[in-house]
Parts: C-alpha cells; sequence; structure tokens
C-alpha cells in the first residue's frame, strides 16, 4: 500500500494545479504569438536554459536557448504565418513538472508582401508533446516534441 506525498499530483493543492495548468497553457499559445506576431527569436525566451525542440520523425532536435534563439530568428523576413492551436490538456505531475499535449494548424506562406490573401489549406496539422518546469518560481517549456501526420513545403507567393 502506497501513501501519497507532496510530489504525487493528488496532493498539489487545487488552487496551485489551477494556476500552473494556466501558465502552462499560456506558454503554448505565447509561443505560438510570438512565432506569428511578434519576434520569432524570443521564443527561445520560454524554454529552460537546456530546453530543446525536436521532430521525432525526422530526428531533428534543437537544443538549448542559444541554438533555439538562432533558429527561430532565422525565420524568413517575408514569411506570413497563423497557427491555430487547440485541445490543449496539460497534466501537472509535480509542484514543479508538467506535461501538456496540443494540436495544432500552421497556414504559413513565404514571399508576403502585405495585403490579404486568397484562402489556403494549412500547411501542417499535427500535435505538440510538451513538457515543462518551473524555474524560481517561473513556468518554462523544458521540451516540445512536434509530430506532423499532415505537412507539406511552405507556398511561396508571387509578388
Amino acid at each position: 500500500m502506497s501513501t501519497e506525498t507532496e510530489a504525487e499530483p493528488s496532493a498539489l493543492d487545487p488552487l496551485a494545479r489551477l494556476l500552473a495548468e494556466r501558465a502552462c497553457e499560456r506558454l503554448i499559445v505565447e509561443f505560438l504569438r510570438r512565432l506569428d506576431l511578434g519576434d520569432p527569436s524570443t521564443v527561445a525566451e520560454l524554454f529552460t536554459p537546456d530546453g530543446a525542440w525536436e521532430w521525432p520523425q525526422g530526428a531533428r532536435r534543437i537544443e538549448g536557448r542559444g541554438a533555439l534563439r538562432d533558429y527561430f530568428g532565422s525565420r524568413p523576413a517575408d514569411r506570413l504565418s497563423r497557427r491555430m492551436c487547440t485541445n490543449i490538456l496539460v497534466t501537472v505531475d509535480s509542484p514543479t513538472t508538467a506535461a501538456a499535449t496540443s494540436y495544432f494548424a500552421t497556414y504559413r506562406v513565404d514571399g508576403y508582401t502585405g495585403g490579404m490573401l486568397p484562402p489556403r489549406l494549412p500547411a501542417n496539422v499535427g500535435h505538440y508533446e510538451d513538457t515543462f518546469r518551473q524555474e524560481n518560481g517561473v513556468w518554462l517549456l523544458a521540451t516540445r516534441s512536434t509530430f506532423l501526420p499532415f505537412g507539406g513545403p511552405t507556398e511561396r507567393v508571387s509578388a
């Protein structure tokens, strides 16, 4: 027979659990906002210093804030993207760790010069599997794994 300890999720204070879930949900949404509407290189600040983003199906992995900053900062200047994220399910594992799954669709083109474009299908549809760690009272992404069952190249629009 086992007894619950403070590290077990069921022992967490309900308010602490709710606040942790909300902080992790906000990180997921802030990640997308920074990529689409902000400065993409600042996405790296949402990760722990040793954080990593990986695509298991393509054997790609970017690890550490510096490498993440370089990766996100290398986004083409003429790229227009909008990401839709839904079905966010956060599970708080302990007072300082959590995990989440969320679904996304990415609409993206290169060569954008302004104005409204005709509707198009998403470039990618998939899901993220994230882990989070609280460091110095702040929740951060520790890992993000991207799974793309539907994906294709980024369309280039003509001027």
